[in-house]
Parts: C-alpha cells; structure tokens; sequence
C-alpha cells in the first residue's frame, strides 16, 4: 500500500470513528428521537441503511437503532389512527348549528332566479316574502334568449341579446364567436353545405386570424363538412344537444353578469365545499357523512 492509499485508509476510518461516536451520542439523546419523529418510516429505514453502510454494523448499535425505528413507527401509526365520531355525537353537532331561515329563503331564491325558473320565483316571493335581487321581468327576457340557442335559433337570439344590452356582445368577442360558431353548426346540421362555407369564410375566418384560439375552433367545426356521417367523426360531439346547451349557458352568464348577478347559482357551490369538507375530514375522522346529496341522508362510516 503507498502512503496516499494509506492515509485515505487512515482518514476513512477516522470519519468511520467520528460516525459511529455521533451515532450513539444520538441515540442516546431525546434530540435523536425528535429528529427521528420529523422522518417518514420510508425515510427512516433509508437513513438507517446509510448509516450502517458508514460503519453502524461494527459497533453493535443496530438493534438498537431499530428499537428507535420502531417505537417512531408507532407513534406515527397512533397520529395516523381516525377520531370514531358516533351518530349521536354528529347529530349534536349539526344541531348545535343554526341557520336562520331567512338565508335559507335567499339560498332558494338565488336558485330560481339565476336558472331561469321565473314563474317559480315569482310564487316564492308571494309565499316566503323573500324578494329578489333582480327585476323578474328580465328573466322572462333572459330565458328567451337562451330557449333560442336551445333551440338552434342563433340569429334569433343574437338579436334578442342586442334587444336586452348591445354592448353584451360588443364588449365579449368570445361569446360573440361562440354564437357564430353554433350558427354555423346548425347550418351544417341542416344540410346547407354551401351557405355554411360562405358563412365560415366571410363571418368567421377573419376572427380566427385574429384569434388562434378562435381559429382552432373554426377548424374543430369545419372538420364536421369532411365527414358524411358526422357519427364517425371524431368532432362530431359538436352536433350533440349538448353543445347547444353549453352556449346556451355561456349566454345566459353574460347577461346576468351585465346585470351584476352572479352567472352561477349559490346552491351548487355550496354543494361542492360540502364534498371538499368531507373529503378533507375523511382523512382524519370516521363519521356519518352524507352520500346521497338528494336526501341529504346520514350514512354511518364503517372504521
């Protein structure tokens, strides 16, 4: 062995010694089991590993090492472990919370209104007092408007639209082009092959040099020309009522918000944090939660 080899040697086994001295100092000290608390049980183990292969092995300190391992396993699986919230208990809890039945009424209303159900909220008004925060004539408008796009009647609606507020569709190119494209999605539905490319040429072609986004779509919908049965046709979803129904709605957000409503109802949002709530607190407790969101029924979770 040369003299580098033999002071590498000598080095290694001098940072082996430091190793195995700093090891049992810290298994001997509560900071080494707080350390350890802060690892994963994975991580743990992959620590250990490491500091065997650096000379653990040779000093008998394993076991004991493992008996720190172990009792941090422990401890995470207590912390793991889900509070068992009885059926009694929960109901409790929900009862403890009170709703007044005003905000209730104003839930319901929102509900009515921002969908469109004119003839229900002018009935709920007479019989909860609850008044809306809108004028309820503009529903009837509204709901016009979107029965017509509803109704593959784009042009009517586009003009039903300019009746109600002109700078809706001056001030929104996207729904404008969104109510261009479904017209020439009905053109094409109804057969009328030439007017539809006349109509994609001159109406919305120069919108899609503008608009990459707009252009991508335009593409999307004259791919449906390329296809005699639109059933093969990978964009044929377009035809789909759906679709109709999706800019229906896109049309009815923009006139509530030209209102200073808002475009989507309370009710379903509410809904949604409910599901998130659960979600969140199934990760740390067992309770009877609720399933079926049309009953609103309490099913008891199994642990």
């Amino acid at each position: 062995m040369d003299k580098a080899e033999t002071v590498r040697a000598h080095v290694k086994d001098d940072q082996r010694s430091k190793l195995r001295n700093i090891g049992l100092r810290y298994l001997r000290s509560t900071s080494f089991i707080t350390c350890l608390k802060h690892w994963s049980c994975d991580g743990a183990r992959k620590r250990a590993t490491t500091l065997i292969s650096d000379g653990f092995e040779a000093t008998g300190l394993m076991s004991q090492f493992w008996i720190a391992i172990h009792h941090i396993i422990e401890i995470e699986a207590m912390a793991m472990s889900k509070k068992v919230i009885t059926r009694e208990e929960w109901e409790k809890k929900l009862n403890e919370v009170k709703i007044r039945k005003e905000d209730m009424n104003k839930l319901v209303m929102n509900f009515l209104v921002t969908e469109g159900y004119v003839d229900a909220a002018e009935k709920f008004r007479m019989e909860s007092g609850t008044e809306p925060d809108i004028d309820l004539a503009t529903i009837t408008d509204r709901m016009a408007v979107k029965k017509a796009v509803q109704c593959g009647n784009v042009l009517d609606a586009i003009e039903k639209v300019n009746d109600l507020n002109p700078e809706i569709l001056d001030t929104n190119p996207q729904l404008f082009f969104h109510l261009q494209q479904q017209r020439l999605i009905e053109l094409i539905r109804n057969g009328k092959i030439e007017e539809a490319l006349e109509f994609a040429q001159e109406e919305l072609a120069p919108r899609g040099e503008e608009n990459q986004s707009f252009l991508e779509e335009l593409e999307r919908t004259v791919a449906l020309l390329a296809f005699e049965d639109v059933s093969n046709c990978p964009v044929g979803e377009l035809l789909d009522i759906s679709q109709r129904l999706k800019t229906a709605s896109e049309v009815n957000a923009a006139i509530l918000t030209s209102q200073s409503h808002e475009k989507d109802p309370k009710l379903p949002s509410l809904l949604k944090m409910l599901i998130w709530a659960q979600n969140q607190l199934d990760e740390k407790a067992a309770y009877p939660r609720i399933k079926d969101l049309s009953t609103a029924a309490l099913e008891d979770s199994t642990v």
